[in-house]
């Protein structure tokens, strides 16, 4: 059997191959690739050049990545996906934690005010006391809930369907006004794709922050720009929508929004974890044991 797997940071991680495995490179044009009848396991960074239903063989897809969006719609049938949920939770908790201390602490004025040498005093805020909505309450959200818990801040967890000390998504109109921040950790699937529309930054406390390290699409871009504009709320975003984001667009100038290139996840670290569980991922399919972390439902 042939495991194909791309070539990044943290590929020393995936430990060792069985012997009934041939690990190679994702070649450049896997489609007339003479080996592609016998690649059953492959771990690709984008789908650039892969026509998967060119692999017969194919059972497993294993991503570096816990955002499935960009690859789901293209899986064949019979091939199982399978995303790294987990291992890049606590990089992507420490990103938002920065932002929430960045904005706090407004790091931008003083940013700006260094460049241009200017010595003056800024406004700054406690993250202590304040009340911080995290939608989409998943792994990623119990790790920001965790690295909060000694900032004394109050958190209110909304996921799809509510449970035990979370509310669901249909309560989120309600606790919007009394949020200080809004994170959104939101997978992009089409029940989320623009759920944060204009309609419901206006149900955002004046003044609020929203934070986005889930995916852009679920934000409309143009609403959340006009809301900018506005003053009604400020942003940190590592994620936008379109990305990457051109030239001239209105985000950029829009006042009072941080923007990160979509790198929050991207740690030695995390990178890591992530070529660590692929390595495992490999190795459980080899001895016919279950998988971990099968997409179902599109997420």
């Amino acid at each position: 059997m042939i495991a194909w797997v791309h070539d990044s940071a943290g590929r020393e991680a995936f430990g060792p191959v069985p012997p009934s495995v041939t690990v190679a490179d994702l070649p450049e044009d896997p489609a007339s690739d003479p080996r592609r009848h016998e690649v059953e396991f492959i771990v690709p960074r984008w789908l650039d050049g892969i026509v998967l239903d060119a692999l017969p063989a194919l059972r497993v897809i294993q991503l570096c990545s816990a955002g499935v969006d960009w690859i789901v719609d293209a899986v064949p049938e019979g091939v199982t996906l399978c995303d790294a949920a987990g291992a890049r939770d606590g990089a992507m908790a420490e990103w938002v934690i920065g932002a929430l201390l960045a904005d706090a602490k407004n790091a931008r004025a003083c940013a700006e005010q260094q460049s241009r040498q200017v010595w003056e005093a800024v406004g700054i805020t406690d993250l202590a006391g304040a009340r911080v909505l995290v939608l989409g309450y998943g792994s990623i959200g119990r790790a920001v809930a965790q690295r909060l818990a000694p900032f004394g801040v109050e958190l209110v967890a909304v996921a799809r369907t509510a449970r035990d000390g979370v509310h669901g998504i249909d309560e989120l109109d309600d606790l919007l006004p009394g949020a200080d921040a809004v994170v959104d950790l939101l997978p992009l699937t089409p029940a989320t794709r623009g759920l944060v529309d204009a309609r419901v930054l206006a149900r955002m406390s004046p003044g609020s922050l929203l934070i986005n390290a889930g995916r852009g699409a679920t934000v409309d871009t143009a609403a959340l720009v006009e809301a900018l504009r506005a003053r009604h709320v400020r942003a940190v975003l590592d994620v936008v929508d379109p990305e990457p984001l051109p030239p001239g667009h209105p985000l950029w100038t829009a006042p009072g929004v941080l923007i990160s290139p979509h790198s929050a996840g991207d740690t030695r670290g995390a990178d890591r974890a992530a070529w660590a569980l692929a390595g495992d991922q490999l190795r459980r399919y080899a001895a016919g044991e279950p998988l971990r972390n099968v997409v179902r439902d599109g997420y």
